[in-house]
């Protein structure tokens, strides 16, 4: 049996999103429903691949150990309730920059393709984001916005119509696995 990935954004989609900056532990808040909805993808062979934009790094207001103190704090609660994510992307980069792994750019795909030796094109990719959205159709992911985060305002501005909606993770989730 070939595995499953799926991509996910963090921000807005795993945890609240601030609308500024998750900068320690005490910060991040699971949405409603995200742990679970992580732990089911686990429990049905999926394998989590995050994708996220921290141009907080680059503008120093975190050091890249310190987004990852933060990652490892959150899969250290799916962990404890038996689930797992296999990898996650950080871009540190701010617009301005103009990287190659800096959502919608696809960057971030494509080094987690050459490190985990896999694809991920055909995988669905969960953000609140157009750029989300638009990474995930440039990589030949399949799309789903979620209405968290920035979501609303996402999905009541301009998105790719084969885009798939839900309200959050958990129900995205609920979907993916029936």
């Amino acid at each position: 049996m070939s595995k499953k990935y799926i991509v996910l954004d963090r921000d807005g989609v795993i945890n609240v999103d601030l609308f500024d900056y998750v900068l320690k532990n005490e910060d991040f808040k699971f949405e409603n429903g995200s742990l679970e909805a992580i732990l089911k993808l686990y429990e049905n062979d999926y394998e989590i691949i995050i994708a996220t934009n921290q141009k907080c790094i680059n503008l120093n207001l975190i050091t890249a150990d310190g987004i990852k103190q933060i990652n490892d704090f959150w899969i250290g609660k799916v962990k404890e309730k038996g689930g797992d994510v296999l990898h996650v992307g950080v871009c540190p980069h701010r617009d301005e920059e103009n990287c190659d792994c800096r959502k919608p750019k696809t960057g971030l795909l494509i080094a987690a393709e050459k490190k985990l030796n896999i694809t991920l094109e055909g995988c669905y990719f969960i953000g609140d984001k157009l750029s989300d959205l638009e990474c995930a159709i440039a990589h030949g992911c399949k799309p789903i916005l979620v209405k968290t985060g920035y979501g609303t305002r996402t999905y009541e501005s301009t998105f790719p119509e084969e885009s798939l909606v839900f309200e959050n993770l958990k129900s995205a989730v609920d979907w993916i696995v029936s």
